[in-house]
Formats: C-alpha cells, sequence, structure tokens
C-alpha cells in the first residue's frame, strides 16, 4: 500500500511539475511513449519467462530437477537444520533454489512462499530461524544464469546479454555470503 501511495505521489508531482513550467505536451507525449515501452518490453518478458518456465517443466518431468534436489540437500540440511527431515519443506526450498540459480525469481516467488507457509507451521506467529534464512537467501538469490536481466538487456536492444556473467556471479556469491553469515549470527545473538 505504501508503495502505491509513493508511486502514485510520484506520478502527480512530476505531471504537475511538467505542466508548471510550461510541458504539457512533451509530458503527454513521454506518457504514451512510456507505456507503449512497457507494454514492448512485458511481451519480450514474457517469452524468456515462458521458456525458462518450459525449461523447468521439461527438468521436473525428466527428474532432473530431482536430481538437482539430490544435489542440493547436503548444503541445504546445514542451512535448515531444524527442517532437515521435512521432505516437503526441503524439496520446495531445493526447487526454489533451482529456480533462483537459474535466474527465475519470478519462478522461484510462488515455490519459496510454499516452503515459507510449510515452515511456519511450526512456530504460528514467529519467524524461525529457517524462515528468517529462507527469506535472507531468497533475497539475496545466487544465480548462474541471470536469465531475467538478460531477457530485459536483450529487449533493450543489447547484443551480447549475458556478457554480464562475471559481475552478477561476483554480486551473488557476496550478496548470498553476507546474508547467510548475518542471518546466522543474528539467529545466535537473539535466541528467544
Amino acid at each position: 500500500m505504501a508503495m502505491a501511495v509513493i508511486w502514485t505521489g510520484m506520478v502527480v508531482v512530476s505531471i504537475l511539475c511538467g505542466l508548471a513550467l510550461g510541458n504539457g505536451p512533451q509530458v503527454a507525449a513521454a506518457a504514451v511513449e512510456g507505456a507503449g515501452a512497457a507494454v514492448e518490453l512485458c511481451l519480450s518478458m514474457a517469452g524468456v519467462l515462458c521458456l525458462w518456465m518450459g525449461v523447468m517443466e521439461v527438468m521436473r518431468r525428466s527428474g532432473l530437477s530431482e536430481g538437482l534436489s539430490r544435489l542440493l540437500r547436503p548444503l541445504l540440511r546445514r542451512l535448515y537444520p531444524e527442517f532437515a527431515r521435512d521432505r516437503a519443506v526441503m524439496d520446495h526450498i531445493s526447487a526454489n533454489v533451482s529456480a533462483n540459480l537459474l535466474g527465475l525469481g519470478n519462478a522461484a516467488t510462488p515455490l519459496g512462499m510454499e516452503a515459507a507457509r510449510l515452515m511456519s507451521r511450526r512456530s504460528p506467529g514467529v519467524a524461525s530461524d529457517g524462515l528468517c534464512m529462507l527469506v535472507v537467501c531468497n533475497t539475496a538469490s545466487i544465480q548462474l544464469i541471470p536469465t531475467t536481466v538478460a531477457g530485459v538487456r536483450a529487449a533493450a536492444g543489447c547484443a551480447t546479454p549475458f556478457d554480464i556473467l562475471p559481475a552478477v556471479w561476483l554480486a551473488s556469491a557476496l550478496s548470498v555470503s553476507v546474508g547467510i553469515t548475518a542471518a546466522w549470527l543474528l539467529g545466535k545473538v537473539w535466541r528467544r
């Protein structure tokens, strides 16, 4: 709700400033152009998202996602020790991590929300350390293939949309490392 008010306020102030400075026609032209560009970007992103959602479905049906889940389990059991024996939670977390690794934040979100819902059954009304860790890992989201960003770059006319890979890998590794360390330390400091 607050973000809707902030964005609406910014748009209204921008329009009023444009009109006050005598730039009404330019403001109207920019609004129409921006709306057209937004629709064009959404359509191009929908194509990229559909492609990678299809890849995820093929991975799921072929058993590749289960294999990736098994590969991730030892690490995830260390990150979420209180849920290590809960297969449903761990399956959703590993699917969430897999989607994040492929840069599919939109696909990862519902998986993370379902994992959070399952995790919250153990401590209703209170965020457990595991749930806080899940939020941190999702926010930092380590990515191997930044498909969404590459899709935006390609839609904007970039000839080499994946040339950002080293920067993405470094930023992802740093953000996840700092986030996990902070969540672990704060979990030790603020015990119930």
